[in-house]
């Protein structure tokens, strides 16, 4: 049980007792309303409840906490409680429960800070990054696919089964327009005189994947009529950019339970309809669908759109909108209890629809959209617009092959998914403390190399784990640990778990890069103010035993954030 769970225990054990006796007149015991004080100075946490519960009460504030004080039973966890100000009762922990984390950790491992979410609201499909099979992937979808993945891996530890999705976006006119642009390329590498047509994709990527054709096959499709080489080449197109977005995502360690085609949502089931008949048919007998204009419409401004939605056009084509409708009905049938999908910022006029849609089927608020904002690449603080190798926009695989995984991961997830990230090429690659992820790798790895020395010369090729449990003595006595840095240290190593809560309800997973920069700041303040090695063996051991916890929690937090941890730098 973490410190908060067993300190809410204890106040609610208090009220209950004040309640009883009459000293407090409720009818209902309130929560205990524990926040931390933002200066340490008062206190390890705080409770409100005495404000809150002051007009329910018809008592003043500070007589409410002083009840609730003298009520406190007995207990291992309030070394102090003080009534401060209008009515806060600041509580100072004693050191056996801040100990008592440390022990936890060490126990627990990576199980450490582990919750569990209920029965129905569990279940969870997550969708992201989805790049069109058109061409590479930009720095925006680096930032997804970093986002999407944390998110999965935070949600996970909190207790959610979480499914990972990739839409592809195999279906529509873009795919044609992909595989004529290649086409149109192809036979001016063979000579002739084809020009680019308006609508087109001109990257020079374009231009390597028709060359790649020809170093493969020839000319084999010089002669073959052009709605047929548009088709093949639409395909050796699509899954050659399929294959680079798996591989770029593989080695940047973002992996999809299901890379889902569109085309799919079109596929006639043993009754020859498809998902999109389904989800129409569904909609029709729900009653928002209609006909105008030689169209087929979506009804949602019954459900507060500014306009309603065209599913089917006049000449028969489907909208994009169609398709997206499918796909989500398709993920309510297969039984998820919420729907997360991470858009780009630009499709904010997109979520209104979607939720209508939604909502027309019985499931509202089921779905929920989180915008991330786009990334600002600078050198220097400079901005950077172009690739100094192919002159166009820098694409995300220039980036992880510049700047590496770990720095582009934890850079993007800095700052929360709804502010943009500046994001200095630069910085990313400095081996000091301006670098926010080599300054929490160093501690780590400074851990480890306190393992080592402690374990002496043989300890070389062995891993921290083993070293850790060599070299700490089973059931060290904790009680050497007093010192403020060493409080301080133990603080913020209980307040893990909430934090894995918190971020995984609000889908926050850049909370865990600020905590594992305190952590480790942290940690350098403890290792600046408390001598490890040669101190007396009771000192040795538990001094040992908080860096090994430290390490423990820096490692966890690292991993959820898909970053590595390594043991020597």
């Amino acid at each position: 049980m973490q410190i908060r769970e067993q300190l809410e225990s204890i106040v609610e054990k208090a009220i209950l007792a004040a309640m009883e006796d009459g000293s407090l007149a409720l009818d209902e015991a309130p929560a205990p309303a524990l926040e931390r004080p933002r200066d340490v100075a008062n206190g390890d946490w705080a409770s409100t409840v005495a404000m809150r519960s002051a007009k329910l009460a018809h008592a003043n504030p500070r007589a409410i906490a002083q009840a609730i004080v003298d009520h406190l039973p007995e207990n291992q966890v309030i070394k102090s409680a003080e009534i401060a100000g209008p009515g806060f009762i600041n509580f100072r922990l004693t050191d056996e429960v801040l100990q008592g984390v440390v022990a936890a950790v060490r126990e627990q491992r990576d199980d450490f800070g582990r919750s569990s979410v209920p029965a129905g609201q569990r279940k969870v499909n997550l969708e992201y990054i989805s790049a069109n099979p058109t061409g590479p992937m930009h720095i925006g979808h680096g930032r997804w696919a970093a986002l999407g993945d944390a998110m999965a891996r935070v949600m996970r530890h909190a207790g959610y089964d979480v499914y990972e999705e990739f839409y592809v976006n195999d279906h529509g006119t873009q795919m044609d327009v992909f595989g004529n642009s290649i086409a149109v390329r192809y036979l001016q590498l063979l000579g002739h005189d084809v020009p680019m047509p308006e609508q087109c994709y001109g990257g020079a990527y374009v231009t390597d994947i028709a060359r790649g054709i020809i170093e493969r096959e020839g000319s084999k499709y010089e002669d073959m009529p052009e709605d047929k080489r548009r088709i093949a080449f639409r395909e050796i197109g699509m899954n050659e950019m399929l294959d680079n977005q798996r591989s770029l995502l593989e080695k940047f360690g973002t992996t999809f339970d299901r890379w889902f085609s569109e085309r799919d949502l079109y596929v006639p089931d043993e009754e020859g309809r498809s998902a999109v008949d389904r989800a129409l048919a569904v909609m029709r007998e729900r009653g928002y669908i209609f006909e105008a204009e030689d169209a087929t419409w979506f009804r949602s401004t019954d459900f507060g759109d500014d306009k309603d939605r065209v599913l089917i056009k006049a000449n028969g084509e489907l909208t994009y909108f169609t398709s997206d409708m499918a796909y989500h009905y398709d993920k309510v049938c297969r039984g998820f209890d919420r729907l997360i999908d991470i858009w780009g910022a630009d499709h904010h006029g997109y979520i209104k629809r979607c939720e209508a849609m939604m909502e027309a089927w019985g499931h509202a608020g089921m779905l929920e959209v989180v915008l991330g904002q786009l990334v600002n690449l600078l050198r220097d603080g400079e901005p950077v617009r172009m690739s100094k190798r192919t002159g166009e926009m820098v694409t995300f695989e220039e980036l992880v092959d510049e700047v590496g995984v770990d720095a582009t991961r934890f850079l993007m997830l800095s700052r929360s998914s709804d502010q943009p990230v500046d994001f200095d090429i630069e910085v990313a690659k400095k081996q000091d403390a301006s670098n926010p992820v080599y300054y929490v790798q160093y501690a780590h790895a400074r851990i480890c190399s306190i393992l080592r020395k402690a374990a002496g010369q043989d300890a070389e090729g062995e891993g921290a784990d083993a070293l850790a449990a060599r070299v700490i003595p089973a059931g060290t006595d904790l009680g050497a640990l007093t010192h403020e840095s060493e409080l301080a240290l133990m603080r913020k190593i209980d307040d893990f778990g909430e934090l894995i809560a918190l971020a995984a309800r609000d889908r926050a997973p850049f909370r865990l890069t600020h905590y594992a920069q305190e952590l480790a700041s942290l940690f350098h303040q403890f290792y600046t103010n408390c001598h490890i090695i040669g101190e007396e063996p009771a000192v040795q051991n538990a001094r040992l035993a908080l860096a090994d916890a430290t390490r423990i929690v820096l490692a966890l937090t690292l991993s959820l954030l898909g970053v590595s941890a390594p043991e020597r730098m």
